[in-house]
């Protein structure tokens, strides 16, 4: 008979499930203990088991927190890894961690941003084509309201106006990508 997966498992013990709960337990503490005496060898066996321990009721505090449609086993190591940095700077030991691990929450490096054209593009092009032309053309582009009243057969109030409801309507795009 097949062992049921550890998200079946921790499911079930989300639910209230008590058997399901010390199986995954029982399943998942021989691979963190694996990944905790891999990371963090250097701290001894004594504080290894520590961390070890501190995984364990952190998966009993938090285990609420893991998404249901999710994979267990990603949300399971960043659990240890976390309580591995945690006992380091304890001790203060020096910490290193492969960039792979961190490399979706380092910042961009310095400079343009990529996707900011495109992004822009991709928002202005939402707008009535009228006041989209009006925001690329001040806005991007550096006209003068007068430069792109003339060039638009649009008198520069005109044009302010037209920027104005634009800019408005780009806050309500905003808002409705945010929500």
């Amino acid at each position: 008979m097949d062992e049921p997966s550890w998200e079946s498992l921790m499911r079930a013990a989300n639910r209230g499930d008590q058997r399901s709960y010390a199986r995954l337990l029982g399943a998942v503490t021989p691979v963190v203990r694996g990944i905790v005496r891999a990371r963090g060898g250097t701290l001894g066996p004594e504080a290894c088991e520590d961390v070890v321990q501190e995984v364990l009721l952190t998966i009993h505090l938090k285990r609420q927190s893991w998404r249901e449609d999710a994979p267990l086993r990603p949300w399971l190591y960043a659990v240890t890894r976390h309580k591995v940095v945690d006992a380091f700077r304890a001790r203060g030991h020096r910490v290193e961690i492969p960039v792979e691990d961190v490399a979706e929450i380092l910042p961009a490096p310095p400079g343009e941003d990529p996707f900011e054209a495109r992004d822009m593009a991709r928002v202005i092009g939402r707008l009535e084509p009228r006041a989209a032309e009006i925001v690329r053309a001040i806005g991007i582009d550096g006209e003068s309201a007068a430069e792109a009243g003339a060039r638009l057969g649009m008198s520069e109030g005109a044009v302010r106006v037209a920027l104005h409801r634009a800019f408005k309507s780009l806050a309500r795009l905003r808002e409705r990508m945010i929500e």
